[in-house]
């Protein structure tokens, strides 16, 4: 039987394919390439026989499949439409192409599953053939893996190979390379292109048609357009994620999505906030839109159809505002609302704006108008500050005292992980091992008996055998030790969760004072939202969490990995860098992100099991340990004005904001005490130190070596405990002069016992303060050996090679 054939008027008909760039897809005809479509039978079949993959075949398999071949071509000659296409097209979502093999198979007595199986043999001859292109969907129902691998024998033999060796090259384990070639696959059948015509379009389609058939993308699609770049086939050197990120939108379309009716007042909203977006950053430029646009005018014009102007009638500002004092309520419950003030302060902003420029500029006087909202509406601004502020304080004050519970959870899980992960390498598959009191039983996963072709990444799985719980290892490590990395850094430098993300390789710089040839190292930070860099001291104890860092991190060949960092809020991608806190998922290097960051942190502290006095679980975020960095380094003596230098702060009221049990007749000390300085000398504030001043400082450093260890202590200020430096916060403890505080610890004892003896309660309470510190002194000395102990980290130099590949 042959088929019917369609003229070449009728093939240029056919519907070209889409172009799918979202997450939406339509199946419409594909296109045919080359004159296969108007072959009859006995063509296609002399094709089938010459493929490649059918020649080592012996005799009697080969005239089977081509046997199979034929009968599918019989039974889909018999299928309406005019060539083979569009006969597939009619039959392939109902009844299906396999849809006659069951009630064949009965009528010939034969086996399904037999007779099931040659006839996808002779039809994966005609795919290959490319006499029709299937649908995706028809292609997962299929799911002939020995079809894919076939696919990469038959076309672009050379492009495939070249694929293949770019995903190893890449890092890609077995399975990996084997999801990303199958993905690529299908896309060949699918389009009926060549490996090398495939495009950027063609890998947006296989995705869309992933998310809307299983709600996400399934494994292979990053991994394919990674290799589709690297062969040169697709012209970017961005990633799929990175390609697929919203960036920033124009003024134009963040006002269009509010649906504004008035075309009036929509051009003014446009000509406004474009007149006041180059002042500002991104996100707050779209919170300004969403205030003005959304929550102040839509809100208007839903409520009151038809105005068209900014001169409200009192009634309508009244309403507005009684509407804003509450939320929608779409999420449940209408609650005050917090930011009722905020959004009255830029609506007025917005008014008084536009009758200041329409002084300068005629164009914007037809919309000066008087602002509906008075002065002393905001008058309470103040007094909510204060009480934000003094909601800050006491947050501080539950949270300071439990931080070195929380740092050692972090640890101790650390290390406990790592010795479980250790030991559970050391034992064999199927083999139950002890740890910490449990039992746990190494296991594997499904793939780990597969072919080498389909073996995954390399995974330690085990099952705890009291709980039946399974457990990946490798990623349990991982987790703990970025969860001790990230709350580390956060406590010892102070910086904001942006700047911790965009640490990298090259802030890490040294400085050497000219007469001890002292090494001081400093970390550089990046300016982030005050748009001002600025260096921190790298204590020992930070150096020895980011030398852990960079140990973990640094690839085979001794170098920092580059990654590029997506900023959410801003919706821009930085540059390639070597990013300290970034993590391998994959072969693929990303930013440890927003929501992996806040996951680590709440998992530690669920594990510390750390309450409020009220026995509510106390929630940490980042910006806390900012805050508890600097109240702890004020208390301990650093003035003020050098600890908002530290954190970047431009006025001095921002930083006693953050202080939490500062008290504020010492800031009025300091305050007094910088006027008093500053009246004396004026000019020496700005003028270039003299040589006097200069040896005077570079001594100041040579002169902190003390009986326990190193003074801290910043230069030019005095010692706030007398020298009694087992109590000071800013003593850096020498691990050899452990033994000598063992002995004050003893000594300090002895002298408790007898004070209380004596009646001395006053002597008491004095001594067990001293007590106290050494004790504390003592923990962070043994946490600082522990970490000593480990392997020795050379840094080495940042290297930066000539570009991502």
């Amino acid at each position: 039987m042959t088929a019917t054939t369609s003229t070449p008027a009728q093939r240029s008909q056919l519907t070209p394919l889409p172009r799918f760039i979202g997450a939406q897809q339509t199946r419409s005809p594909c296109p045919r390439v080359g004159p296969i479509d108007t072959l009859p039978s006995q063509e296609v079949l002399e094709k089938v026989v010459r493929l490649r993959t059918w020649s080592d075949l012996s005799g009697a398999e080969a005239r089977t499949r081509l046997r199979a071949a034929e009968r599918m071509l019989n039974w889909l000659a018999d299928r309406p439409g005019n060539g083979w296409q569009e006969r597939w097209d009619s039959c392939e979502s109902d009844p299906g192409p396999l849809s006659w093999v069951a009630g064949v198979a009965a009528a010939e007595e034969r086996s399904l599953r037999n007779f099931r199986s040659e006839i996808v043999s002779g039809l994966a001859g005609l795919l290959l053939c490319r006499l029709v292109l299937p649908s995706y969907d028809f292609l997962v129902g299929y799911n002939s893996v020995r079809l894919f691998a076939d696919v990469r024998t038959e076309h672009s033999i050379d492009a495939f190979t070249r694929a293949e060796e770019a995903a190893r090259t890449r890092g890609m384990a077995g399975r990996q390379v084997s999801q990303a070639l199958t993905v690529l696959s299908k896309i060949v059948l699918h389009t009926g292109k060549d490996l090398h015509e495939v495009t950027s379009d063609d890998v947006f389609e296989f995705r869309a048609w992933n998310i809307n058939r299983y709600g996400q993308h399934k494994s292979g699609i990053h991994g394919a357009w990674d290799v589709l770049r690297d062969i040169g086939v697709l012209d970017t050197s961005q990633s799929l994620r990175a390609t697929l990120r919203l960036g920033q939108v124009t003024t134009e379309e963040l006002v269009a999505q509010r649906q504004i009716q008035c075309p009036g007042v929509r051009d003014l909203l446009i000509r406004y906030l474009n007149e006041r977006r180059p002042g500002m950053d991104f996100s707050s430029f779209r919170q300004l839109t969403s205030t003005l646009a959304s929550t102040f005018w839509a809100d208007i014009e839903r409520h009151h159809p038809g105005i068209g102007t900014l001169d409200l009638p009192p009634e309508v500002a009244d309403a507005w505002k009684a509407r804003l004092a509450f939320t929608s309520g779409t999420k449940g419950p209408k609650r005050p609302r917090r930011g009722r003030l905020e959004v009255l302060g830029r609506v007025r902003a917005f008014y008084l704006d536009i009758q200041e420029w329409a002084h300068e500029d005629p164009s914007w006087a037809p919309w000066a108008v008087r602002c509906p909202i008075r002065r002393s509406e905001l008058e309470g601004v103040s007094k909510r500050n204060r009480a934000r502020t003094a909601e800050v304080h006491q947050r501080i004050r539950e949270r300071l005292p439990h931080l070195p519970a929380l740092v050692d959870t972090a640890e101790k899980h650390r290390e406990d992980q790592a010795t479980l992960l250790a030991t559970a390498r050391q034992t064999p598959i199927s083999e139950t091992f002890a740890h910490a009191g449990r039992a746990y039983r190494r296991v594997q996963y499904r793939w780990d008996t597969r072919s080498a072709s389909q073996h995954g990444p390399d995974a330690v799985l085990v099952t705890d055998e009291s709980s039946d719980e399974r457990i990946e290892l490798l990623r349990k490590e991982e987790d703990a030790f970025w969860a001790w990395a990230i709350i580390e850094t956060l406590r010892h430098t102070g910086v904001r969760i942006e700047e911790l993300l965009e640490l990298t390789h090259l802030a890490l710089i040294s400085y050497r004072l000219p007469d001890s040839g002292e090494i001081v190292p400093l970390l550089q930070i990046v300016p982030s939202k005050s748009n001002e860099e600025r260096l921190l001291l790298v204590t020992p104890e930070l150096a020895s969490v980011l030398a852990a860092v960079v140990c973990r991190i640094r690839g085979a060949d001794g170098r920092v990995p580059l990654a590029a960092r997506y900023d959410p809020h801003e919706r821009v991608t930085g540059p390639m860098l070597p990013h300290l806190f970034q993590r391998k998922i994959g072969w693929r290097r990303e930013i440890i992100g927003t929501k992996i960051l806040y996951r680590l942190l709440n998992e530690t502290l669920q594990r510390s099991g750390l309450t409020d006095r009220s026995g509510q679980p106390l929630r940490y975020t980042p910006h806390d340990f900012r805050r508890m960095f600097i109240t702890d380094a004020v208390t301990g003596g650093l003035p003020v004005h050098i600890a908002a230098k530290i954190l970047g702060h431009h006025s001095l009221n921002t930083t006693q904001a953050y202080l939490a049990v500062f008290q504020e007749e010492l800031i009025r000390s300091y305050r007094s005490f910088l006027d008093t300085r500053r009246a004396a000398r004026p000019a020496a504030e700005y003028r270039e130190p003299t040589e006097q001043e200069w040896d005077e400082f570079q001594k100041h450093f040579e002169l902190r070596k003390v009986e326990l260890g190193t003074c801290g202590r910043p230069y030019g200020t005095p010692c706030a405990h007398e020298h009694a430096c087992v109590r000071c916060p800013m003593l850096r403890v020498d691990p050899q002069q452990r033994r000598r505080l063992e002995e004050i610890i003893r000594s300090l004892g002895d002298r408790i016992e007898e004070a209380r003896v004596n009646g001395w309660l006053g002597e008491v309470q004095g001594l067990q303060v001293s007590l106290e510190a050494a004790r504390n002194k003592l923990a962070s000395l043994d946490r600082l050996v522990r970490t000593r102990n480990r392997a020795p980290v050379t840094l080495g130099m940042p290297i930066i090679p000539g570009g991502p590949r």
